[in-house]
């Protein structure tokens, strides 16, 4: 298959991650943030068409996918959400994202609780935590929920060495790629929607940028 991105870092695929991962070997850690909460069967929105993005009842992908990917993955770093926490395979440990000021309102409350599974064995000596509270938002970037790259470059961190190999099949707009640059981390990203694969590409092609979301050495918060 023809990437839709590459360069010496990261390797884009615009398809369906569960006919693209098969045919591409192994990776050092597995890393994604799964849809989970969407249903795009009848709905039209800013984001979305009809018939575009995944079926209904494909919003709960994420646990299967999940599964043939740690087949191919030593590790695995996977932000769950709190809907579909228990379809997943077991994890090995559990931490979180805390934000303070919440993001959506559930049943007992704001949602302050971003899971985080981990699969396999931490490299080298987990002596720090494998929980963190922010404050940091995502950059507006034209994709619905994209994740912060101050999450996604602790993930990277704690995940894997310089020189290991990453996969994220839900590219979504192509952070988990950015936070891998950032890190000399080598990264394949699968995305099925084309218009979040130019997202993507275009993030990617800016070359190496700062560590820091406003560029000034400090993270841009929201509270």
């Amino acid at each position: 298959m023809k990437p839709y991105y590459q360069d010496e870092y990261v390797t884009l695929y615009h398809g369906d991650c569960r006919e693209v991962v098969p045919a591409l070997g192994t990776f050092d850690l597995l890393l994604t943030d799964p849809p989970y909460g969407i249903g795009f069967k009848g709905k039209k929105t800013r984001y979305t068409k009809p018939k575009g993005g995944y079926l209904s009842g494909d919003s709960d992908i994420g646990p299967g996918v999940v599964r043939e990917c740690l087949k191919v993955c030593d590790r695995g770093i996977v932000f769950s959400g709190v809907r579909l926490l228990h379809d997943y395979p077991k994890p090995q440990d559990i931490g979180c994202v805390y934000c303070p000021v919440g993001a959506g309102r559930g049943k007992w409350g704001f949602a302050c609780f971003n899971p985080i599974l981990y699969y396999g064995k931490r490299p080298g000596s987990p002596v720090s935590p494998a929980s963190f509270s922010s404050c940091a938002i995502a950059e507006a970037n034209g994709h619905p929920c994209p994740k912060p790259i101050k999450w996604m470059t602790w993930c990277v961190e704690i995940g894997s060495r310089v020189g290991d190999t990453i996969l994220d099949p839900f590219a979504g707009s192509g952070t988990t790629g950015v936070a891998a640059k950032l890190l000399n981390r080598k990264c394949t990203l699968i995305e099925m929607e084309e218009q979040y694969c130019e997202i993507a590409a275009r993030r990617l092609s800016q070359g190496v940028l700062p560590l820091f979301e406003n560029g000034n050495g400090k993270e841009k918060t929201s509270c």
